[in-house]
């Protein structure tokens, strides 16, 4: 990617805390609270450097209902494994029935607190609401969304008869946090399937597909991962993928803290589920668990799957390559653009090379203009819209290769109201929206050639005005305009053949479940994918400026910096292969990032694209 992300893998740990008043791995008290009367509020820790892991201290004999209340919210930001600490601020009963596993609320601050009736030394019950502004939640499948709204929840603390302490008797189940503290606690790793209803062209490889999680910073995040991969896929995601692993697999009972040896070796020990699978299934679990645990540190090299006492099989991270394929393994060959004279060019990706050179074929020799392009994943084919944005050409990227009529061509009056730049999938497929206000359309054009298929966009509240289609087929990241706002949002794509749709021969591709990956942008003016899961963009929030940023797909922001400042970008485009540097058409014409650099001046020209 660019300079500021070449070296960064999504999973790895930027950042810890330590709580420098209180030290550095205690957390009782730090936090700016009375110890009687309203919590006034639970105040998130700003994040710091230090890579210091954080525990919480239990409850005094003699804490204060607030304290109480005080000391259970910050042992839910603290790094003891299964909340052993903020279990000691619950009843029994109520620790017995608590699960904080159900879900994680962030907020947008802490958590802020008041009593609901007065605090007396004779009373035995005490109420608390818990209040803030939501910001996201992550479920029990770890996954996470974007949250609006306010967040109110009932604490109740009740007085032991004997001892005459307090404790918590009645918790939402759940745990809460402010947003630096989840920053803090948690970190984004993606689990990878396999697509069921995508075919790369040209492979018998299956594609495997990012399905990104939140887990534990330093609560045993490898062991969590695994565990996480053997559950399945998030429920957005299961429709279209497939998991090797058969279903019922878990973890040995009794295995340990997965580790790997000095060597970078992991054995994973499983139950009897998986005995019985052959080599190849057995393959393309361990593929799935090397592409799972690449970004953990420390480093999985190599995975030893066992089960019923022996070896099922054992796979490094370059034989994965030869069991599935990634988008992020995908280098491409060429960076492509329309020059000054409306034709398709092309350079070497990743060179210094300003130089560009005309594609073979009729698209790189100028009979027809180009106002935007987009080139076959296995770079054999390109796809150019004219310059009118009427008319949407496919043309072999071969000496002598024909132009042709129009694949498809729009009816839109105006420029703006005609086709989008178009995109390509795993499968060979063309994908391209018509923004004619009287008739807006998806169209998919298999082999792109194949007479256009409306796609199915139930639930889409808006028009299309770009289409991009992820490398593993199964997503796809469109820029809608509703109004004056413009938003992007990612689908899934998921597809049905003629017997099954009853279309007379043809298949049925619909486009389903819609949810924003920039809920803080009102205007996205430009996106591409940047990885397995992960965009860049061009847009501003509400009375902000431009800015450009990294998203994933979930709708968080990932911790990597953003790419370096850039004014009038009218066009980016990144590749999944993270070597390959962020290119933008801007005011300036074709620009892009090396590694470790500023943006530099390519050449005149507009429209750039990796393949895809």
């Amino acid at each position: 990617m660019g300079g500021e992300r070449m070296r960064r893998r999504r999973g790895t740990p930027a950042r810890s805390v330590a709580y420098a008043a209180c030290g550095a791995v205690l957390l009782a008290g730090c936090a700016s609270m009375p110890d009687s009367g309203d919590l006034r509020g639970v105040e998130s820790t700003p994040r710091q450097d230090a890579q210091v892991r954080v525990y919480a201290m239990p409850p005094s004999d003699d804490a204060t209902p607030t304290q109480i209340v005080q000391g259970f919210l910050e042992a839910l930001t603290s790094d003891d494994a299964d909340y052993k600490t903020a279990r000691q601020y619950l009843t029994p009963e109520a620790s017995k029935d608590w699960r904080p596993e159900q879900s994680t609320t962030v907020l947008s601050d802490g958590p802020g607190a008041r009593a609901d009736r007065p605090d007396r030394q004779d009373s035995s019950s005490l109420t608390y609401t818990l209040t803030g502004t939501k910001f996201a939640t992550v479920d029990a499948q770890q996954a996470y969304a974007p949250a609006s709204g306010h967040y109110n929840e009932i604490v109740h603390l009740a007085k032991d008869e004997k001892s005459g302490q307090w404790r918590i008797d009645v918790v939402p189940q759940g745990v809460v946090m402010g947003k630096s503290d989840f920053q803090r606690n948690y970190t984004s790793f993606n689990k990878y399937y396999f697509a069921s209803n995508a075919e790369v062209e040209g492979s018998s490889l299956p594609m495997a597909v990012a399905d990104p999680v939140y887990v534990r910073r330093y609560v045993d995040p490898t062991t969590r991962m695994v565990r996480s991969l053997m559950s399945g896929p998030t429920s957005w995601l299961d429709p279209v993928v497939r998991s090797g692993f058969p279903t019922g697999t878990e973890l040995r009972k009794g295995a340990g803290p997965l580790t790997p040896d000095d060597r970078g070796k992991l054995t994973v020990p499983l139950n009897d589920r998986a005995a019985d699978v052959g080599t190849g299934r057995c393959e393309e679990m361990a593929a799935q668990l090397l592409f799972t645990l690449r970004d953990l540190s420390p480093a999985v090299e190599e995975v030893e799957l066992r089960a019923d006492g022996g070896q099922l099989c054992s796979l490094t991270q370059d034989g994965a390559e030869t069991v599935a394929t990634r988008g992020a393994l995908n280098q491409p060959d060429y960076l492509y653009f329309v020059d000054g004279e409306r034709k398709l060019v092309r350079i070497a990706a990743g060179s210094s090379d300003a130089d560009p050179d005309p594609v073979p074929g009729a698209l790189g020799e100028g009979e027809q203009g180009l106002r935007s392009v987009a080139v076959a994943r296995d770079e054999n084919t390109a796809a150019g819209v004219g310059l009118d944005g009427r008319s949407l050409f496919v043309s072999a990227l071969a000496p002598g290769s024909a132009l042709g009529d129009p694949v498809l061509r729009s009816q839109g009056a105006g420029e703006q109201d005609r086709l989008t730049a178009p995109s390509w999938d795993a499968q060979g497929g063309l994908w391209v929206a018509d923004r004619d206000p009287a008739r807006p359309r998806l169209y998919l054009l298999e082999k792109g050639t194949a007479p256009p298929l409306e796609v199915r966009t139930p639930g889409l509240d808006g028009r299309i005005q770009a289409v991009r289609v992820a490398a593993d087929g199964v997503r796809i990241a469109l820029v809608v305009e509703k109004g004056d706002q413009r938003s992007l949002l990612i689908g899934r794509i998921e597809r049905s053949g003629p017997d099954e749709a009853g279309t007379g021969g043809r298949p049925t591709v619909t486009v389903l479940e819609l949810r924003s990956a920039t809920p803080e942008l009102e205007q996205v003016t430009a996106m591409s994918w940047a990885g397995d899961s992960r965009l860049v963009v061009v847009g501003r929030e509400h009375g902000g400026v431009e800015q450009m940023k990294y998203v994933e797909v979930d709708g968080s922001t990932p911790d990597v910096p953003p790419p370096a400042a850039l004014t009038g970008v009218k066009a980016l485009t990144a590749s999944e292969d993270e070597l390959a540097p962020l290119v933008a058409y801007s005011v300036d014409g074709i620009v892009r990032l090396p590694s470790g650099a500023q943006w530099q001046k390519v050449t005149q020209g507009i429209a750039p694209v990796y393949p895809g």
